[in-house]
């Protein structure tokens, strides 16, 4: 319990840093795909939960130190929720095929396109509530392409951190 607390408020920290670029992007994914590769699936997708939970609860853990249930309701609340989705992609296949590195990596990747799923059509369904209908194109264009290289060095830097780490932590 204690390391599945330890990492959503490494979550919530990583949520708050944000990388200047063109289209900036803050280091969540990161954490997400620490938790996965140190704690498993389980105990990876419980973290998701908790820092969820103390996002909804008000506390300010969301990227721009926000916090509350409107966070979550609004048009990039489903890229958050759709964490739950990477962790639990992450747990059935490592849980049917194993630890190695290859799947892992594997892993990570394929939950990570289930959150850009499920975060795009959320997206893509608050924002036809608000401004009107949206083509996939466009929100695709606007809310994954942009992050797809940086998510991709997220990936890769968890997945070399966790390998180093995990021998010397007790997970």
């Amino acid at each position: 319990m204690a390391y599945t607390a330890l990492f959503a408020v490494l979550l919530a920290v990583c949520a708050w840093i944000a990388v200047p670029a063109p289209v900036p992007f803050t280091l969540q994914t990161f954490a997400v795909f620490c938790a996965m590769g140190m704690l498993g699936g389980k105990r990876g997708t419980a973290c998701a939960l908790l820092y969820i939970f103390l996002g909804m609860a008000g506390i300010p853990v969301f990227s721009g130190f926000a916090g509350g249930v409107g966070v979550l309701f609004g048009a990039t609340g489903g890229y958050i929720v759709g964490f739950i989705f990477l962790g639990l992609t992450y747990w059935l296949i490592t849980g049917c095929f194993g630890y190695s590195a290859a799947v892992t990596a594997a892993a990570m990747i394929l939950g990570l396109l289930v959150c850009y799923a499920f975060g795009t059509v959320w997206f893509m369904a608050v924002y036809a509530r608000a401004s009107g209908p949206i083509g996939l194109g466009t929100a695709l264009g606007w809310c994954v392409i942009p992050f797809i290289i940086p998510d991709a060095v997220k990936l890769a830097l968890a997945l070399a951190l966790t390998k180093r780490l995990k021998k010397y932590i007790g997970v």
